[in-house]
């Protein structure tokens, strides 16, 4: 646990701090007494602003006058001079361009595809724990956790299959570790060669009327031009980390809170949950990405502080899901808990594309755990996942006991 009084001591862009620390005490007291922080340079990097409560945080989110994610949404990019995908990967991207490019990508997501995913989501979640069961040495991250969305995510962009378990180690790769001392390059190769995939993807369905994302993308106009591969491949790889990192991540620690939480995973066994509302307290609780960034474009107030143009903003998720102003005892794990309006798939325009697609992968594995599991046990320590930005397990070793017949 971080003491409050060492918050100007830390540095809550550093990948160690999150996988490390708990964070809880400094959230809470930044909520109360410092709404809109400064974090001041570091280690030859520029401040940036952290934003912590509901409200301004949301109020971030809506104000596409004064806020842009075109130099990036992650602090390790803006501090770093902004992301190259900026105004080219659909996150990255805003105004008209943003619209165009994420009407192309929902063609995918139509409701009668979203039906067959639902029907094909039942089906993979329901061998891949039958295996896990079978499997005394299960690390649900690795065995569940990762397969669920990576086949989900694949299926739209029609990954062959024979290549899908090596996108999901170099998803892994590209935005975080496994431990504090892999060196960045490792994470930078992983980007690149998910670039150049999904670049030669382009070249074989250019001309194609395939309905998958790739397809899509690389037979559609924007402004009047098809879009290059380097448009192709940056939001193929966007849709990649999305749609894989960050419903991986909820499911493998929204486990992790039923064991902590046994009194929950009574409830989900004995039906006293609904799957849906279930599922967003899941999302809620796991918060997989934990920022979201911005760049300020003008003066602006928020929170009763100014801001000035070119400031890097950093909106907190970590402690927006907690924040008591919205959350009636936000520290309880509640899988009842009705509204729900945590910000676990961000606000306003950039709202996540893949909301529809996460939702439906949590909520499936809620079902085929009350379904087929028994009991959870816990054989070996969790690791975390070393990012400033995602939050998740790297491993979650147990045993999962079959219900009785």
């Amino acid at each position: 646990m971080v003491a409050p009084e060492k918050i100007d001591d830390i540095d809550l862009a550093d990948p160690r701090l999150h996988a490390e620390r708990d964070l809880s005490e400094v959230w809470r007291h930044l909520r109360a007494t410092r709404p809109v922080h400064w974090q001041s340079a570091r280690e030859g990097r520029p401040g940036f602003w952290v934003i912590t409560r509901h409200a301004d945080a949301t109020a971030v989110y809506r104000d596409k006058g004064h806020f842009t994610t075109e130099r990036g949404n992650d602090l390790a990019m803006l501090l770093n001079g902004g992301d190259p995908a900026g105004g080219t990967m659909m996150a990255v991207t805003d105004g008209l361009r943003h619209n165009l490019l994420r009407s192309i990508m929902m063609k995918a997501l139509s409701p009668r595809r979203l039906e067959e995913m639902r029907q094909e989501l039942r089906r993979r979640v329901d061998a891949l724990l039958a295996n896990a069961m079978d499997d005394a040495n299960c690390d649900f991250v690795r065995d569940v956790g990762g397969d669920v969305p990576l086949g989900m995510i694949c299926d739209l962009l029609a990954v062959p299959e024979s290549d899908r378990k090596y996108l999901l180690d170099l998803t892994a790769r590209s935005w975080s570790k496994h431990a504090s001392d892999t060196p960045p390059e490792d994470g930078r190769t992983a980007q690149g060669e998910i670039l150049l995939y999904f670049a030669d993807l382009a070249d074989e369905r250019r001309g194609g009327e395939g309905e998958d994302v790739v397809s899509l993308l690389a037979n559609s106009r924007v402004d009047g031009k098809y879009l290059s591969n380097a448009d192709v491949m940056a939001n193929c790889y966007g849709m990649m980390i999305g749609g894989d990192e960050a419903p991986h991540h909820a499911i493998s620690m929204g486990l992790l809170a039923l064991l902590e939480h046994p009194d929950a995973w009574s409830l989900l066994k004995s039906g006293g949950a609904q799957l849906e509302t279930a599922a967003e307290e899941v999302l809620r609780w796991t918060v997989p990405a934990l920022h979201a960034g911005r760049t300020a474009t003008g003066d602006v107030t928020v929170g009763g502080q100014l801001i000035r143009s070119g400031d890097v903003v950093s909106v907190w998720i970590s402690s927006a899901n907690r924040d008591a102003e919205v959350f009636e005892d936000p520290d309880r794990f509640d899988l009842n808990r009705s509204p729900n309006e945590h910000l676990s798939f961000g606000f306003g325009k950039h709202f996540c594309i893949g909301h529809y697609l996460g939702r439906m992968e949590v909520q499936a594995v809620l079902d085929g755990l009350r379904r087929m599991v028994g009991s959870i046990e816990q054989v070996g320590p969790e690791r975390w996942i070393y990012s400033d930005i995602l939050h998740g397990l790297s491993s979650l070793p147990v045993v999962l006991h079959g219900s009785a017949a």
